[in-house]
């Protein structure tokens, strides 16, 4: 896979996080009805399985993940700014959060870059999954 590296990439990490809330709420519709857990189903194709880690007044922590043979990956945990209509990843299944991997905060070029990398990921994986037309509803092994 090619690697984008755009110039002012601020900017742009602001535009992906602004165009991965709307692919987010347009891939789960009712994002904010769910209580604790959703799933995502698609015909032929592997299931989406959503987790609600954390709900506060302006914000929401999910994980989102698809389930191929038992194994969750991409597990991918996501801030949604309600109030900013902003989703940002803060880590996914093979990289830390930031504030693991960066105990420097002088390291802003690094920072960036890692926020890049994962929150570009997440928007490409978004439109993949909004090309397969899935259905949420909620999970129902949680509610048994």
């Amino acid at each position: 896979m090619s690697f984008v590296n755009p110039v002012n990439k601020s900017i742009c990490l602001e535009q992906v996080c602004e165009s991965n809330y709307q692919k987010l709420l347009k891939l789960i519709p009712d994002l904010m009805a769910f209580k604790e857990t959703a799933i995502g189903l698609a015909p032929h194709h592997s299931t989406l399985h959503l987790e609600i880690i954390e709900r506060t007044p302006y914000t929401l922590t999910v994980e989102l993940s698809h389930s191929f043979n038992k194994n969750l990956a991409p597990a991918v945990k996501i801030r949604v700014y309600l109030d900013a209509h902003l989703a940002e990843v803060l880590s996914d299944h093979a990289r830390a959060g930031v504030a693991q991997v960066f105990k420097d905060p002088g390291l802003s070029r690094e920072i960036m870059n890692y926020k890049w990398r994962l929150n570009y990921f997440l928007q490409k994986w978004l439109d993949h999954c909004l090309k397969k037309d899935y259905l949420f509803s909620p999970n129902a092994e949680a509610l048994a």
